[in-house]
Formats: structure tokens, C-alpha cells, sequence
């Protein structure tokens, strides 16, 4: 039998059954699962399920099973499920007592505030982008590193792949609007015209109190809201149109509605935000120094370990529209390469057979800045090394703050993220890599680990 339909079929045992899934879709390195009953899972079980390296209980159930696995996994439970991945069961296919245990999950809504709840819908948005984003990150690093290098960017094969690069990126208010729309339970092609209209170029010609207007002034913050909006607007109107004539004049004034929201109220206010966002991060970087690059990539593993991490994707794009670069991100990724020294420190010193092979396994993702199979499978299990693996990203992400790294895409990090640093600095990048390698393995082996912690692994 595969790993793949072993682990699918573990999963299946211990989550209540194909029956018990009301929908399948997945990121990177987790399987997430939407149940109708959450009671019916095991998670204690779950967790033993070999190729399993951790569960995340939250609104929607995430597994995960490391980057590649993943995919095929996923695949195999769409076969067993009939569920295509991404496609939710349909409600009438419920029983009464389904029905109720569904309400009464999204009633209570675990670990439910308002904070949480906007991080988990910006990552939804986010996440079926990454693919995309790391795919185009990696080809536009690669050109502009050639470039860099002295070759001649007026060559046809280094224009296609510039061109390739940035496709994404100039599209991406569109992809968001889409995702925005649905994540919030509306039409997907209304979310994706609030993208089309507040990046259009031809806004420029419109003036309005005397001043013409910017090209997304506002950012993916702007997108998301006005996204939102064409949501509402359109579950409004629904409610008072006749069905006969809905499919016609329901997405028409809910466009006209928004787009003039838009105009007036969505781009200023998103604009003030970002402006804001920008400034902020750029202060806290320029004054707090040392300081602020050690508390933002030792406490960055923490949001990593309970999946908001994605909501700080608009974040990063909006200081690349604005400066050209993330600032944040070669800062951020330290909390990947802390935990991959802390890895090592364990493996060195534990006999711990299971330990070491989970370790082999996650550690060339880990250097390619994939942090989840040794998050789940080795430090939090563990515990402590999980506090040192912080502690070592906290000591790399000071020095990043210090020699003042910024990345110029997004969607990888780790020594991927090599290609894409700015200003040539990839040298100072790599020199914060080996130092938050080097701190993580050394706060790991000598106070983070002892042989007895491995018992239970």
C-alpha cells in the first residue's frame, strides 16, 4: 500500500469517516478538512497516524503531512470522498442531526475573536495564491539575479521571463477580489471587478474634486474591502429582487453601488491604511533596530503554529508597491531557519530512532524555508526546543534589522529566499541564516533538549 493511501485512510478512520467531511482543500503542507460534526474526531489518535506530523483543531481541521505529500494525499482522499478538493458537500445531503451539528459548530466557533477570525479569512484568500506566488517569486528572482549579474536584460529569453515573473503580480487584485468574494459567500466574478476597476489604469483620467485619481491607491487592502462590500451589496439586493430578473439586474447594481463606494470612500480610507501600515512597519524597523528585528522573527513561529501567518501577505505586498521591497520578510524568515538549527541540535544529540527519521524528513524543506513538518512533527511536540528555535530566529532576525535586508517578492523563504533579496545584499541574508541556524542549534543543545523528551514520540 502507498504512504499517501495509508495516511489518507488513517485520516479517514480517526475524523469520523468520508461521510464526516463536508469539505476538502489543502496549502503547502496541510490536508484541511471542513467536518460536519467536529465531535467525531480523534485528535490524540490522529496525531499517531504515520506521515502525520501534526493536527491543528480549529473552525477547519488542518493535517499536516509535509510539502509534495500533500498534494497526493489530498488527491487520494478526493478519490475515497468523491469530494473534488476544494468543492463543499451539499447541505441537502446532510441529515437533520448533521444539520444541527453544523450549526452548532459554526455557532460556537472555537477559539473565536475578532482578530483571529480576520487572519483566518485573509489566509483563505491568500493561500490558494501561494502556488502562483512562489512559482513567479522564484522565476523573477532568477531573472533579476541574471540581470544583476551583467546580463543583458533586452534579450528576448530574459524579457519572457521578467514578463513571466510579474504576470502575478499585476494581476493579483484580481485573484484577490475572487478569492475575497468567495471566501465571504459571494459571487467570485463581482470580487474579481473590484480588483479589475480600483487597479485600472485608466482611473488616472478620472478626476474627481479637482485631482486625478491613483491606480491602486489602497493596495489589496482597498480590493479586499470593496470585494467585501460587493458582497453585502449583492446579499442585499438578492433579497428584494424578483427571481426572474435577479441574474440581471442584481450584479449590475451591485457593481454600480460599489464601484462608486469605491470611488469615494474605499480607495481614500484603504490609501490612509496602507500609508499607515508602511509607515509603521518602516518606524518600527528604523527606531527599534536590533529590538524589534528579535521580537518580530521570535515571535513570528507562534502565528505560524496556529495558521494566521497568511494574514500577513497584503502586508507584504503593500510595502513592495510602495518601496519595492518587504523589509519584513528576510526578518520574518529567521523564525524558519531558528527551528531548522534546533532540529539539528536534536538530532545530534537524541538516539530516539522515529526522532531522528521525522527530522531527516522535514529538514530539506525546513532549509528551503517549508517550517511545518519540523514544527509539528519535532519542536512543539517536544516543547522547549520550540522556545529555543525562537530564541535562535530572534537573534538571526536582529541581524537582519541591523544590516537592513528587504526581498523583493514573496512566497518563499529560507534559502530560497536568497534569489530574491535587494540591493545585491544576498551575502548579509545568507550570514543571518547561519546565524539564526547557529543560535538555534545552540540554545537547543544545550538547554532545549534532553533524551527522556523523546519518550513519546
Amino acid at each position: 500500500m502507498k504512504k499517501e493511501q495509508a495516511i489518507a485512510e488513517g485520516i479517514l478512520e480517526h475524523i469520523g469517516g468520508k461521510e464526516n467531511i463536508r469539505q476538502l482543500a489543502h496549502c503547502m503542507t496541510r490536508v484541511r478538512l471542513k467536518l460536519k460534526d467536529q465531535n467525531k474526531v480523534n485528535i490524540d489518535q490522529l496525531k499517531k497516524v504515520d506521515g502525520v506530523m501534526g493536527v491543528i483543531d480549529d473552525e477547519t481541521l488542518q493535517i499536516v503531512v509535509g510539502p509534495g505529500t500533500v498534494n497526493k494525499v489530498s488527491d487520494v482522499l478526493s478519490n475515497m470522498t468523491g469530494l473534488k478538493v476544494g468543492e463543499a458537500a451539499e447541505s441537502g445531503d446532510l441529515s437533520f442531526e448533521e444539520k444541527a451539528q453544523l450549526k452548532k459548530a459554526n455557532m460556537k466557533k472555537k477559539n473565536n475573536t475578532p482578530f483571529k477570525n480576520f487572519l483566518r479569512s485573509i489566509g483563505n484568500i491568500f493561500i490558494p495564491l501561494i502556488p502562483g506566488l512562489v512559482a513567479s517569486g522564484l522565476i523573477n528572482g532568477a531573472a533579476n539575479f541574471a540581470k544583476n549579474a551583467g546580463v543583458d536584460p533586452e534579450l528576448t529569453w530574459m524579457k519572457i521571463l521578467l514578463l513571466l515573473g510579474g504576470c502575478i503580480f499585476t494581476y493579483l487584485g484580481v485573484l484577490v477580489g475572487w478569492n475575497t468574494a468567495k471566501e465571504f459567500g459571494g459571487t467570485p466574478v463581482l470580487g474579481a471587478i473590484a480588483g479589475m476597476f480600483l487597479f485600472n489604469p485608466g482611473l488616472a483620467d478620472i478626476h474627481i474634486f479637482g485631482d486625478a485619481l491613483i491606480p491602486g491607491r489602497g493596495g489589496l487592502f482597498g480590493v479586499i474591502f470593496a470585494a467585501w462590500l460587493m458582497v453585502v451589496v449583492e446579499k442585499q439586493v438578492r433579497k428584494i429582487m424578483p427571481n426572474s430578473i435577479d441574474i440581471i439586474f442584481t450584479p449590475l447594481i451591485t457593481i454600480l453601488i460599489v464601484a462608486i463606494l469605491s470611488l469615494f470612500i474605499v480607495m481614500p480610507v484603504a490609501g490612509l491604511l496602507s500609508d499607515g501600515i508602511t509607515s509603521g512597519i518602516n518606524a518600527i524597523l528604523d527606531f527599534g533596530g536590533v529590538v524589534a528585528g528579535a521580537l518580530l522573527a521570535g515571535f513570528f513561529l507562534p502565528l505560524v503554529m496556529v495558521g494566521l501567518h497568511q494574514g500577513l501577505t497584503p502586508i507584504h505586498v503593500e510595502l513592495m508597491n510602495q518601496l519595492g521591497n518587504t523589509p519584513l520578510l528576510p526578518i520574518l524568515a529567521m523564525a524558519g531557519a531558528g527551528q531548522v538549527g534546533a532540529a539539528i541540535a536534536i538530532f545530534v544529540k537524541t538516539k530516539n530512532k522515529r526522532l531522528r527519521n521525522i527530522i531527516k524528513g522535514g529538514l530539506p524543506a525546513g532549509f528551503l524555508g517549508i517550517g511545518e513538518p519540523l514544527l509539528y512533527g519535532v519542536t512543539v511536540p517536544l516543547g522547549r526546543p520550540f522556545i529555543t528555535a525562537c530564541l535562535g530566529a530572534a537573534v538571526g532576525g536582529a541581524f537582519q534589522a541591523v544590516v537592513k535586508t528587504a526581498a523583493t517578492s514573496i512566497g518563499v523563504s529560507g534559502l530560497s529566499l536568497t534569489m530574491l533579496i535587494a540591493d545585491n545584499k544576498y551575502l548579509l541574508y545568507l550570514i543571518g541564516i547561519i546565524i539564526a541556524y547557529a543560535f538555534g542549534f545552540l540554545f537547543t543543545y544545550l538547554f532545549g533538549f534532553k533524551e527522556e523528551m523523546a519518550e513519546d514520540i
